[in-house]
């Protein structure tokens, strides 16, 4: 199993989330974030935004799924044709177990 992180902009979260929803990945943890990238933040002016709002998306799936997200998520994801300064980031790691807190059960 795989844990997939993605932190992206908020305006691209709707879609990211139908697209995979419709891919078959319907289970997916989203949480609200705030932080800054490579580009420390945005300067206008005198003043720097360094805690720049985007939304963490959370998805654990079969090793042989990880290509199949990692694609929708920097496809939907991506300002443009080209992207831009942040887009986001995805993270990718290993799950040793997984468990069903109702049930026990061991797995996806």
């Amino acid at each position: 199993m795989i844990m997939i992180r993605a932190i992206v902009r908020p305006e691209k979260t709707g879609t990211i989330l139908a697209e995979l929803n419709s891919a078959g990945f319907p289970a997916v943890t989203k949480m609200d974030v705030v932080g800054r990238g490579k580009q420390r933040g945005v300067r206008v002016g005198e003043v720097v935004y360094d805690e720049i709002s985007k939304e963490l998306l959370m998805l654990v799936v079969r090793d042989e799924d990880k290509e199949d997200v990692i694609s929708i998520v920097s496809r939907y994801a991506k300002t443009g044709e080209k992207g831009a300064f942040g887009d986001g980031k995805i993270f990718v790691s290993p799950v040793e177990e997984a468990y069903t807190i109702s049930s026990g059960s061991k797995g996806l």
